[in-house]
């Protein structure tokens, strides 16, 4: 789905947006699954609000906003287990990545109209830093992006910059990396942003009244291992394709929850 020069351009930008990997059918099936995730959890004691709390909106705005965000979807809906390993992606995967393309995690993030929270300007590296810095987000949109339902800003080349300082090890100071330093990053439904894990970036609010779903898949060179074993979950680790040359265990701290 993509030629060397798309290739090239990812490199040397830290990102690249493909359209049409996922069929209108394959994006209606999603947006159903997070549906009814939605639905499940609200009926759960682990429903939550993942708007930043930090001093970039007033406080008294901060109330109105909501950003939902639910790690590993893959576990919940199998529509989500066919979109991660999806002959379209595994296709760019094995190009921009390398021919051993490993999954790290999954996540929801949904804008919900007018009150869709923003996202400051960040790195994702802090989250979970690896050796060879081969992490890289798939952006999978199921709405129409633009900048008014918040679509993704990016700030080409700051991949090489390397790992970045942040505040609280999550954010860019806002003052000095503003959502509008990025360019903006519109897209369809069934697009795809890939985007390095060096890569600088964030969202604005969701002022319209459109919902702005995203599902966000994390991979990986399997050989490119972590330096701090944090973001560790069961079943991490899945192949999407090529091979695993290394073997290791993950062994999260967990413990089973009897009734």
């Amino acid at each position: 789905m993509i030629l060397s020069r798309d290739v090239d351009f990812y490199k040397e930008n830290g990102y690249l947006l493909v359209k049409g990997v996922f069929n209108p059918q394959e994006v209606e099936e999603m947006r159903n699954a997070i549906d009814q995730i939605l639905q499940r959890a609200a009926k759960s004691k682990n429903d939550a609000n993942h708007t930043w709390q930090g001093d970039y909106i007033p406080k008294a705005e901060l109330k109105k906003l909501v950003l939902k965000g639910f790690h590993d979807v893959h576990y919940h809906d199998a529509s989500f287990t066919k979109a991660v390993a999806h002959p379209n992606m595994t296709s760019i995967l094995s190009k921009l990545i390398g021919p051993n393309v490993q999954l790290h995690h999954s996540k929801m993030l949904v804008k919900p109209p007018e009150n869709g929270a923003a996202f400051p300007m960040h790195q994702d590296e802090p989250y979970f830093p690896h050796q060879n810095h081969t992490m890289m987000a798939a952006s999978v949109h199921l709405d129409d992006a633009d900048e008014e339902n918040g679509c993704l800003h990016i700030i080409p080349e700051s991949h090489k910059n390397g790992p970045m300082p942040h505040i609280g090890r999550y954010f860019l100071n806002h003052k000095e990396y503003p959502i509008e330093s990025g360019i903006a990053c519109p897209a369809e439904s069934g697009d795809v942003l890939f985007f390095n894990y060096l890569t600088v970036h964030g969202s604005k609010p969701n002022r319209s009244d459109r919902t702005r779903r995203n599902v966000l898949f994390q991979y990986r060179d399997p050989a490119d291992l972590p330096t701090k074993d944090v973001h560790v979950n069961w079943g991490q680790g899945l192949m999407v394709c090529g091979e695993n040359p290394l073997f290791r265990e993950y062994k999260p701290d967990h413990q089973l929850l009897t009734n």
